[in-house]
């Protein structure tokens, strides 16, 4: 069923946003909540305009994580901690550090959910990651050391 959101929904979409979704989720919640509109002829020529600026903003958005993404391609940011006699980190690296690395080592603002790791970095070494934005997903590389005391 294509219908029209009322107001930002988390993981659905934002706003005037023209959405096909379940015949059941829409019938079930979202249009008794009055959270979104059947999008009929009626309804499109009535939010025509708020469509229109929604489509162009989600436009913006593209391109801006097409640039982000473009940002850390190729790159490499470097870890040093503290490593077992082993060889291991006392501490995992995750997503969490890798954005805020991409923030000071580059310069990107990137949310940690748009990091993707295979999983948490636990030694020292050599790791690839990736930054997902929309349909964009750019690999770079994620270096540790040891910390020298």
């Amino acid at each position: 069923m294509e219908i029209l959101l009322l107001q930002d929904i988390p993981g659905i979409g934002k706003k005037n946003d023209l959405l096909i979704v379940g015949d059941g989720y829409a019938l079930n919640c979202l249009l008794p909540y009055r959270q979104a509109l059947v999008a009929t002829p009626t309804v499109r020529r009535r939010y025509a305009e708020e469509i229109k600026r929604r489509a162009e903003e989600k436009q913006r958005e593209t391109s801006l994580r097409a640039s982000v993404a473009g940002k850390v391609a190729n790159k490499e940011i470097t870890f040093s901690r503290k490593v077992t006699k082993t060889g291991k980190l006392y501490a995992a690296i995750t997503e969490k550090h890798i954005a805020e690395a991409l923030k000071d080592q580059l310069m990107v603002m990137v949310d940690e959910t748009a990091v993707e790791l295979p999983e948490h970095i636990k030694s020292t070494g050599s790791f690839e990651a990736a930054v997902k934005a929309g349909d964009f997903v750019q690999k770079f590389t994620v270096k540790v050391t040891e910390e020298k005391e």
